[in-house]
């Protein structure tokens, strides 16, 4: 079978690689200059040694997830576990507090980052597989063709959508898809579209000193969770997750946004805090292969995600992705089990 990827994240370039294992001929159109999707890891060089950090996707837990051990195992990827000894500091109106937890399921982190997943995945298909900066903007189910900028592909037996729901209901279907099947895809939320992720780097993880984690959890400042994200030796680095919603980010400079992170890293850390060497800053919610006009409200709870069955005039066509998961969407184990849900529904050989 010729079948077309639209999406070259990780769900994406997965569903490739099996599809190549059992005899297929595959072509994934990703619209970004670069694989990975959400899955975006930069470097940064500290005395001469360069080191990987994640801004989108971090963590993967192996007691829970086994569809990612297995694949970071077959793929050879060193990992680390996340640094979690020490207190977590706990900012509230009244003050700070600190604090011991216990049970927390263990996390890991990739020593080169999560873009080693794609990277190695990518590495396994054909050359050609993959074709960067080609947005599509059409699928045509009747001729079975895709449509990038005017230009038509060739026939394709099947087309798999890696996208989120928003983005696949964006696109111009012929047939028409149902008003019903349009309305499923836009209630599901594209998880991270809201979200904004900030990267601050140390000479050396400092707070440990203090018998901290480097976790913290903030009801009032402008990052709302935090984290230790040094690697094994070398700098110091805090990663934090942003409390303030998206329209309110938007509003400011980035430069008001940092100093603002700053103000509370040394609340909760130490005056040191205030003497970075590097900060990284991601607004996925400003990203326009990410997020789309319906995830501009704020999540209030957990979604809940599930499939999406495209009918009877579409059937050459299907979804995967963490948000098509019901048991772990929002998670990278979400988009593996998205991929080996459409393999098991479609009735290949696994």
């Amino acid at each position: 079978m010729n079948i077309a990827i639209i999406g070259a994240g990780i769900s994406g370039l997965f569903v490739a690689t099996r599809l190549q294992e059992l005899g297929h001929d595959v072509t994934i159109y990703e619209a970004r200059d670069r694989i990975g999707g959400r899955i975006e890891t930069v470097e940064f060089e500290v005395n001469s040694r360069t080191y990987a950090f994640d801004l989108g996707p971090t963590w993967f837990w192996p007691d829970s997830e086994p569809l990612m051990v297995d694949l970071i195992h077959r793929l050879d990827l060193p990992t680390l576990e996340q640094y979690a000894t020490g207190a977590l500091r706990l900012e509230r109106a009244g003050g700070i507090e600190s604090h011991l937890v216990s049970n927390q399921p263990t996390a890991f982190r990739l020593r080169d980052g999560i873009r080693s997943v794609a990277t190695a995945l990518a590495a396994q298909l054909r050359p050609g597989t993959i074709r960067l900066k080609t947005p599509i903007n059409q699928i045509d189910v009747t001729n079975r063709i895709v449509v990038s900028s005017g230009r038509k592909s060739q026939p394709f037996d099947e087309i798999i959508l890696a996208l989120p729901p928003r983005l696949a209901a964006k696109l111009l279907y012929t047939p028409a898809l149902p008003e019903a099947v349009l309305d499923e895809l836009v209630a599901l939320p594209t998880w991270m579209a809201q979200q904004a992720k900030c990267l601050v780097l140390y000479e050396r993880p400092f707070w440990r000193d203090s018998g901290w984690s480097g976790q913290a959890i903030s009801w009032t400042g402008m990052v709302q969770e935090i984290h230790d994200a040094s690697p094994l030796d070398g700098p110091g680095a805090l990663f934090g997750f942003f409390r303030t919603p998206a329209r309110e980010r938007q509003e400011l400079t980035e430069v008001e946004i940092k100093e603002s992170v700053f103000e509370q890293l040394a609340r909760l850390f130490g005056e040191q805090a205030r003497q970075p060497i590097g900060w990284l800053y991601k607004d996925w919610s400003t990203d326009m292969w990410t997020a789309t006009r319906a995830d501009a409200a704020p999540l209030l709870e957990f979604p809940a995600y599930h499939s999406v069955d495209f009918g009877a005039e579409h059937t050459t066509i299907s979804l995967i992705g963490t948000e098509t998961d019901s048991s772990h969407g929002g998670h990278l184990e979400g988009a593996l089990r998205s991929v080996e849900i459409y393999l098991e529904k479609g009735g290949r050989e696994k």
